[in-house]
């Protein structure tokens, strides 16, 4: 029902189209606003748009001596912070991997070693998944220590990143098809 609808609708949108278009065409085009006087008297003036084009170029000394005896000191607390923790990195900035997949023939570098308060995702997935599994010996402190990184983002990927985790539900019946292990 709602098709002939549409088909009405259509019929009377393109109706006469070519003969409202032609008309809309052929309309007198609308004419800009006049200029104000005072726009007309500023660009027509040649002489006033060099007056002001050397006063803009001229050093005004009063102003350049004020301006030579600002002086703007400024201390960003954090910037003074990432620094000090830049130096410290830059001393022993790289820790060996404890866990790597292997992953030359998947055209992924095989690493040797990353950067202190960094993990890898197969590092992340093992600490992770340890505890998991024993939560008592795999606490926030024992990982931080272990991978090097602060208690306070050991705490919060312990509690925030979930691991993947895959669920089989057996099937109600014997007689469902099943996939098999290849």
């Amino acid at each position: 029902m709602s098709n002939m609808g549409a088909r009405v609708a259509r019929m009377f949108r393109n109706f006469n189209l070519e003969n409202r278009v032609h008309r809309e065409i052929s309309k007198e085009k609308p004419r800009a606003a006049p200029r104000h006087e005072a726009d007309l008297s500023r660009s027509s003036g040649g002489s006033e748009a060099a007056e002001t084009a050397k006063s803009v170029s001229q050093k005004n000394a009063p102003l350049l001596g004020l301006l030579r005896s600002v002086y703007v000191e400024s201390k960003d607390p954090a910037a003074a912070e990432a620094s000090q923790e830049v130096s410290v990195e830059t001393e022993g900035a790289r820790r060996p991997l404890r866990f790597s997949v292997p992953g030359g023939h998947y055209g992924l570098v095989e690493l040797s070693d990353v950067p202190r308060g960094k993990l890898t995702i197969a590092e992340t997935l093992k600490a992770l998944g340890s505890h998991q599994r024993h939560p008592q010996t795999w606490t926030p402190g024992k990982i931080a220590q272990e991978y090097s990184l602060d208690l306070k983002d050991t705490k919060a990927l312990l509690e925030f990143f979930i691991p993947f985790q895959v669920h089989i539900i057996p099937p109600k019946t014997q007689s469902a098809k099943q996939i098999k292990a290849s």
